[in-house]
């Protein structure tokens, strides 16, 4: 198995306006308070992944508390990159005892499906021998107002916050991947396959409106609001057949995520227009094998960006959100 020099690159990190622009107002620190309920279905400070975080912030000696348990406008929380540590210790290390390695694979399960669980997990042996190679953060303290946790390594960011930030599916930007080159091999192919079942469904016109030569820098993942700029063919003019296979496309996406998650991010999309309002994109840059299968694609609106890079491995961001103001 092959890798690209993703540890050679430097991190990406977001300056405060951009986060605030990727997950919304709610990214700013007092800005909506932790007890207050959200507009949209989401997880809360009750959820049972939200519930192993805070157990696991107590068994932290204030030693591991120094290091591990941030204040929650850190910046490192507002980082992506598809190959990062948001802490020094690794999960394998002698930093964490047994039962916290626990407590650490129970969040991670509930915060997927039992499938995505499975995926995760595979997709982290392949990339770089387990969870166990992979780090993780608190911001903030569970129990006393906003809180995130997240898990960062090679091809993988996941969070859970309870809600803590408002109007942000996920808690914020999210990244996953796989870093086998051959399509067939990568973990996530399916969703390329998928993708491209709504390009071929496109007639000549749309298509041709689709396809673009080159994509923008992969983790150009901020959201514009209503009044932005969208590459590709916009959704609401195609059929109603062509919607629906978008549609059940997106949804298989999600399939890896825990259900209070899927819903807030359906109910941001309907709040932005819902998929009507969607734009999708194919790019003609880094096509594998010129088999004119898109391995580089788009979908975008007001409130959802998903940015997947196939080539040469996968490569994928999401961010969905509300801007206010």
């Amino acid at each position: 198995m092959s890798h690209s020099n993703d540890r050679l690159r430097p991190t990406h990190e977001l300056d405060r306006r951009t986060f605030v622009k990727l997950v919304g107002s709610g990214a700013v620190a007092g800005a909506v308070a932790a007890s207050a309920p959200s507009a949209f279905a989401a997880p809360t400070p009750q959820s049972r992944a939200e519930t192993f975080v805070k157990r696991l912030y107590d068994s932290f000696t204030p030693a591991q508390r120094k290091i591990v348990c941030l204040p929650f406008d850190d910046p490192r929380r507002r980082r992506i990159h598809p190959n990062w540590h948001v802490t020094e210790p690794q999960i394998g290390d002698d930093f964490f005892t047994d039962d916290q390695r626990e407590l650490i694979t129970e969040i991670l399960k509930s915060v997927t499906t039992e499938e995505g669980f499975e995926r995760f997990l595979k997709q982290m042996d392949d990339d770089n021998g387990g969870m166990e190679a992979y780090s993780m953060a608190i911001f903030g303290e569970p129990g006393k107002g906003k809180f995130q946790w997240e898990m960062t390594g090679r091809h993988l960011t996941i969070r859970a916050d309870g809600d803590s930030v408002d109007k942000a599916a996920f808690g914020g930007p999210i990244v996953y991947g796989h870093g086998e080159e051959e399509p067939s091999d990568n973990l996530f192919h399916y969703q390329t396959k998928m993708a491209n079942e709504v390009f071929a469904a496109l007639d000549t016109r749309h298509r041709k409106e689709a396809l673009l030569p080159k994509a923008p820098r992969e983790t150009a993942v901020p959201i514009q609001g209503p009044d932005g700029k969208f590459p590709g063919v916009p959704v609401g003019e195609l059929s109603s057949d062509q919607r629906k296979l978008l549609e059940k496309t997106v949804r298989v996406m999600l399939q890896p995520y825990r259900k209070e998650d899927v819903d807030e991010v359906m109910e941001i999309l309907k709040a932005g227009g819902g998929f009507e309002k969607l734009c999708i994109a194919f790019y003609q840059q880094g096509d594998l094998k010129n088999d004119k299968v898109w391995d580089i694609w788009r979908v975008e609106g007001p409130n959802f960006v998903w940015h997947f890079r196939g080539a040469p491995h996968v490569h994928t961001y999401l961010n969905i959100g509300i801007v206010d103001g």
